[in-house]
């Protein structure tokens, strides 16, 4: 596949380190094996050699690549948490997908990727530097088109929309929306919500059941990637561990 210009390619050096790179024909990228330069025309899976001589290769950036090296000043919602969303709560092209938490735009492209051209997804954030970070992160991405962006506290001023098929919340007492979510949500529409301690999850759930939420659920997941050498494959020595507990309801339709 031939890449446009403006697209981000991911370069893989020999070594498996990775980088995305917003491809500019003739533009150079240069790292620790030297500098590689950009031909007038690009394809996903083409081999550059650098001016030390070394390989690179052109790969296309999967969701979770594009996810994980966000410029960020906040904590992202990792690939194996957003997975876990998109494929609990029914997320698809044309979905209507309300978020709250902006944060640096990790998860918002990971929604915006699924939901496609025909659907949506609405962003709200109440910390205006966020908000900023997130749609520069979206935008290189190239799916600012998908989002519509909003600063807004939704505790204090509800949301400016109804009919949502799921909202997923990324703040640190999602117990103070669940009125206004409600309120957005469609009969049968999905919240998802992440916490990082047990605290957070018993007032969530308990505010939730109060509010007629129903198949409420609290999930926590775990990843560990393995090394994989001839005669000595095992774990990695680290592994990203405890992120957050996952909590996930149905609204009964009213």
């Amino acid at each position: 596949m031939r890449v446009s210009e403006g697209q981000l390619v991911l370069l893989v050096s020999e070594d498996d380190k990775t980088y995305l790179v917003q491809y500019r024909p003739g533009g150079r990228f240069v790292f620790h094996h030297g500098g590689v330069e950009f031909p007038e025309e690009l394809h996903y899976g083409d081999v550059l050699e650098t001016t030390q001589g070394r390989k690179v290769y052109v790969l296309e950036p999967s969701t979770a690549e594009l996810m994980i090296k966000v410029r960020r000043r906040t904590n992202i919602i990792y690939p194996r948490e957003a997975g876990y969303i998109i494929t609990h709560t029914n997320i698809q092209a044309g979905s209507k997908v309300l978020e709250t938490g902006s944060g640096s735009g990790a998860l918002t492209i990971a929604l915006a990727r699924v939901v496609g051209t025909e659907g949506k997804v609405y962003s709200f954030e109440r910390r205006e530097e966020h908000l900023q970070r997130a749609m520069e992160n979206v935008k290189r991405a190239g799916l600012l088109d998908r989002v519509h962006f909003q600063l807004l506290d939704p505790a204090i001023e509800g949301y400016p929309v109804r009919d949502m098929d799921v909202a997923v919340i990324d703040v640190p007492e999602p117990w103070t929306l669940v009125p206004a979510v409600k309120e957005a949500l469609r009969g049968g529409g999905f919240w998802a919500s992440l916490v990082p301690t047990v605290e957070q999850v018993v007032e969530t759930v308990d505010v939730l059941k109060e509010h007629g939420f129903v198949a409420v659920r609290t999930v926590e997941l775990l990843e560990r990637e393995i090394l994989v050498r001839r005669g000595k494959t095992r774990p990695k020595e680290t592994m990203i561990g405890h992120i957050g507990y996952l909590t996930f309801a149905r609204k009964l339709r009213d």
